[in-house]
Formats: structure tokens, sequence, C-alpha cells
């Protein structure tokens, strides 16, 4: 496909290995004699025709940043047809043959929507929440963690030191992966994910038997969007006083999982997603994610990935519990 013109996008939240990817989509498309190019700040970026063209030195001295090049931001307006097609329009103006988004899952809902308008598009599965269909580990997700494992361990260390029980608020709005794998790694004495209602009069009972136990300490890792979240718990323990033998700190780690330089698994990973995604696009293969699957690059349909939910391995959780005792 000589002189083939392909656009890159990242959308929704920033994960460590977006730059990995970009750079891969960049430098193998430019390999195959393709002419590439970027959009800015996401889908809002493309209905504004903010579409840069990227060379091989473009993107050199990216593969180690966290975050994206390419920026990204919020665009209510590309959830609506008009906003849509508007987006096309300008793909076509710009002579762009086919589009490579690189996002979660409503970035994927937003390629699966240019698909539906027989816009060629290919996606990246790339989210430190791993709740997206069609991939079991998606760009970000090994960094995330490690991020949230290694604040896990520093605050340890000050519980340790103060006989205190530390709540560590995770990311995981929905989908508590985040909070599951950084327990398990961290030792956690008690993990609460969206997934799973909890009652807190049962996590103050767990940790008063830990205290019970002569327990020093305790570490309770929380996801943000759990039916309560670390202050929440806090509070709901100060108001009925409930004695669990250790004072309570919370600490919330908030967008600083989102940042750092990306792991080697991340920036394999990116590079590995987005070079398959260009020779897909080569294939004239359109409206599919590429992910990885049982540790092999895989392809699902757009549509499935939009139409189904990830499920989590809640056996994980009962393990947590058992180790924890």
């Amino acid at each position: 496909m000589p002189n083939k013109h392909i656009a890159v996008l990242t959308s929704g939240g920033d994960a460590p290995g977006m730059n990995a990817a970009i750079r891969a989509a960049v430098r193998t498309g430019i390999y195959k004699g393709w002419e590439m190019f970027g959009v800015q700040h996401g889908y809002q970026g493309l209905i504004n025709g903010d579409i840069i063209p990227l060379k091989a030195r473009d993107v050199g001295g990216i593969i180690e940043r966290g975050g994206t090049i390419l920026h990204s931001a919020r665009c209510p307006e590309f959830k609506t047809r008009e906003g849509q097609l508007k987006g096309i329009n300008v793909l076509k103006d710009n002579h762009i043959d086919a589009l490579i988004v690189i996002g979660g899952g409503g970035s994927q809902a937003g390629a699966a929507k240019l698909w539906e308008l027989e816009y060629p598009v290919i996606g990246v599965a790339s989210t430190i929440d791993n709740d997206l269909y069609g991939s079991d580990m998606s760009i970000g997700v090994n960094t995330a963690i490690n991020t949230a494992l290694e604040s896990i361990d520093k605050l340890r260390v000050t519980a340790s030191s103060h006989d205190r029980t530390f709540m560590v608020e995770v990311m995981g709005r929905d989908c508590g992966y985040l909070a599951l794998i950084s327990g398990i790694t961290g030792g956690a004495d008690y993990i609460i994910i969206p997934e799973v209602p909890v009652n807190p009069e049962d996590v103050a009972s767990e940790l008063r038997s830990s205290y019970q136990r002569n327990k020093m300490h305790a570490i309770v890792v929380v996801a943000e969007g759990a039916r309560y979240n670390a202050e929440e718990l806090s509070k709901y323990f100060h108001e009925h006083q409930a004695d669990i033998g250790f004072e309570i700190r919370v600490t919330r780690l908030g967008h600083v999982q989102r940042g750092g330089t990306p792991t080697a698994f991340d920036r394999l990973l990116g590079t590995s997603l987005a070079a398959a995604a260009i020779d897909y696009l080569e294939q004239d293969r359109y409206g599919i994610l590429v992910g990885l699957i049982d540790n092999k690059l895989a392809v699902t349909p757009l549509i499935e990935v939009t139409s189904n939910k990830k499920m989590l391995d809640l056996s994980l959780l009962k393990l947590a519990r058992i180790l924890s005792r």
C-alpha cells in the first residue's frame, strides 16, 4: 500500500506506555512507506482538525516517557452522531485513509462508532483500569500496579512504626483490578472493590480480629469506586466509634498512578500492539481491537469489545483473605 496516510489518536485517561505505542505505530508505518499523522487532544482535536504530520524523529526519545505526546481530552460532542460525522469529514479532508485509536473503553466505543459509519479504524488496548474486554492486559496496567505497590510498601513502614491502619485508595471507578492486584502483592489485610459490596461492620470486625491476633499494623486497599471508599469508611468508623484497636489514616494515591516511567512490560506491550495494528491495516483489517489474550497478540471486533463486560477473577479476592491471616 504505497503512500497510505494513517493517523494515530490517543484518548481517555493517559497510560504509561502510550508513547511507546505512538512511536511504534509511526515508525512501523514509515517503514512500510506510509505517511503518518498524529491527532492531538483526542476526539476533541479530531473534530477541531488538530492533525499534524509525524516523522521518525518526531517520536524519538519518547519511549521512556509517561503520558502521551499527542495529549488527551474529554469530548462530549463526539458521543453524538453529528460529532462523529464531523470527525470523519475532518479525516477525509486531510486525506487520512485509516485511524488508530489508542485508549480504553470510552475511546474504543468512539472507534466503534466510526466503524459503524464505515470509516476504517483499528483500536489498541490502553487503560490502567484493565477493564477493557478483548485484552487480558492493557497498556499502562503494569506500571500503575507497580506505582501503587511502591506506595503501599512505603506506607506499611509507617503503619508498622506507629501501630496504625492505613486505608490506601487506588484508582478504579468501576473495576477493582488495580486494588485487587496491588492489594494481594502488597500483603493487604483487606481489599475493597466495586464488584463486591462490603459491610463496614465486617471490615471493622476483620481489623479488630487482626489486632487481637497481635498484628501491629494493618493495610486496607480500597478502589475509589467502591460503595465505601477510604474516606467514607474512615468516617463511618469514627461516627460509629468502631473500636478496631488501630489508629486509622487515609491515603489517596489519585492520579500519581497514571504518571511515571513506563515499565519494560508496558513499553514492550505498547510497541507490540501498535506495530501489530499497522500490520493489520496493511491487510485491510478494520473495526478490530488489538490486545493481548493468553499472552499472545489477538484481535477482537470492536462491536464485541463495546458490548461485553470484562469480568474480574474474584477467586483472587478469596485468596487475599486467606493470606491476610
